[in-house]
């Protein structure tokens, strides 16, 4: 599938501060959180707020606030009582949404199949993975889950994090998407050590392992997907949970590695025609970036 490219400013970095909202565009607010593997590492974690055109607010993810996020979220949403909704969109970024619930328990909350098994306490208003329920914010915005990969229930926990709601805002033009695309800005000494480069962009290791289904049609169908978010979604800017956010320029940066990625998408489409797949080129790394059983945010 061709892919056509627009012509998109060059790339920009800025590296956003913690626990502090940074306005990204038009009506679109971000925020970086941490999260510590190891409590050395940090690997950050995400959270998007969306002011929707009847002026409440989507929150997309959540993470642990301090004082000073919750005074500014209160004073952005009338101490919550303009949040519309509150989105999970990755299966395994769990660990802040029951305190985040327990300061906005007015919103309605909707996530993945896993939020809903795991976090029986919040009472959840709708799956992610009905297609209405993601359908529920458009055109402000809109939600797709990557094809060929495994959303309801992905095996094994405790490595395979590949899968996420990719969530576009079109005034901005901006992508929020989880582990599926990792973006590295700035990463500190013990990162560096572990091959992080700044400015790179790649697919979560699991790609390379039990993210994508093992058919023979399951690489080509995620990448057709990713094809047809490149040519529906102008982003300009992309938020990614681990471990930064690309302003400006990830249009052409999602290109590339969509371009470079496609020897290994024949690769293991052939691997998994003869019913083998190949594990040996896993990251030595990402099996241990869970902070609290096989939680990664």
């Amino acid at each position: 599938m061709s892919l056509a490219v627009r012509a998109r400013s060059p790339n920009t970095v800025r590296k956003l501060n913690k626990n502090k909202l940074y306005l990204l565009g038009p009506r679109f607010w971000h925020v970086r959180g941490h999260f510590k593997v190891l409590k050395v590492v940090d690997i950050e974690a995400q959270m998007s707020i969306v002011q929707l055109s009847n002026g409440k607010f989507l929150i997309i993810d959540t993470i642990n606030m301090n004082d000073r996020l919750r005074q500014e979220i209160d004073n952005l949403t009338s101490n919550g009582d303009n949040i519309e909704a509150v989105i999970g969109v990755h299966p395994f970024h769990t660990l802040s949404f029951p305190s985040f619930y327990q300061a906005y328990p007015k919103a309605a909350y909707f996530g993945t199949p896993r939020h809903l098994r795991r976090l029986t306490g919040i009472p959840w208003a709708g799956d992610l993975n009905d297609s209405s329920v993601r359908k529920q914010w458009e055109p402000d915005v809109e939600m797709r889950i990557p094809a060929g990969a495994e959303f309801i229930n992905p095996q094994p926990e405790s490595t395979n994090h590949f899968i996420s709601v990719f969530v576009y805002h079109s005034a901005s033009q901006t992508l929020h998407v989880d582990d599926t695309i990792m973006y590295t800005e700035k990463p500190g000494f013990l990162l560096r050590l572990m091959g992080c480069r700044d400015g790179a962009i790649a697919f979560h290791p699991a790609i390379k392992t039990f993210g994508l289904q093992q058919t023979r049609e399951a690489p080509y169908l995620f990448r057709d997907w990713l094809c047809h978010v490149i040519c529906d979604w102008p982003f300009e800017n992309m938020c990614c949970a681990h471990m930064g956010v690309k302003i400006g320029g990830a249009y052409l940066d999602v290109v590339k590695l969509l371009k470079n990625t496609e020897p290994l998408f024949v690769k293991m489409s052939e691997q998994n025609k003869m019913r083998y797949f190949d594990v040996t080129e896993t990251s030595d790394y990402h099996t241990n970036t869970n902070i609290n059983g096989n939680e990664c945010g």
